[in-house]
């Protein structure tokens, strides 16, 4: 009576880790209902419907958290939103899927200058130049915008030097 219990788990486990392993499917196969979605949420961003193309994208990871195409048109949509920090975080996603993705360090190196952090997308320009090993379109694009710098922000532009002034002293 004991041996049975046992051996009945014993099939049960079996049974559950051979059924989990058939339905998982290959990093590299993306469910096609997500590849749909995306390509119904850049038609939505070409069309400059942004709030449309972002729900359709997000549906689109919802559907498949592997998509990275899906990452790196979502942080597009959030650039174009004027979204920098948005933008990096969904680059960043995307490269935790596929580090080696030449567009996604590129563009994610755009926002961070846009953001200010130029040290960072130094980084991001050395990662795409030890990837391609010679000189390539996405490290001379990023080279350019970290030479440009940072935009200039409104409050920046209306404020002047100070000019020194003379210190009234006061005698007594």
């Amino acid at each position: 009576m004991r041996l049975s219990s046992v051996a009945i788990a014993s099939a049960l486990a079996i049974v559950c880790v051979t059924t989990s392993l058939s339905g998982q499917k290959p990093d590299d196969q993306i469910a096609p209902q997500s590849l749909q979605l995306l390509a119904e949420g850049k038609a939505a961003r070409t069309a400059g419907n942004l709030d449309r193309a972002t729900d359709l994208i997000e549906t689109a990871l919802a559907v498949d958290p592997r998509n990275r195409a899906a990452f790196v048109t979502l942080a597009e949509v959030a650039d174009a939103r004027d979204l920098p920090g948005k933008a990096i975080r969904l680059y960043r996603e995307a490269l935790l899927l596929e580090p080696n993705d030449v567009v996604a360090l590129r563009e994610q190196g755009a926002a961070m200058v846009q953001k200010g952090a130029v040290t960072a997308a130094r980084e991001n320009l050395a990662k795409i130049k030890a990837l391609c090993k010679s000189a390539c379109p996405a490290s001379t694009e990023l080279a350019a915008v970290i030479a440009k710098g940072p935009p200039i922000t409104t409050a920046q532009a209306d404020t002047k030097p100070a000019s020194p002034t003379a210190i009234p002293t006061t005698q007594e």
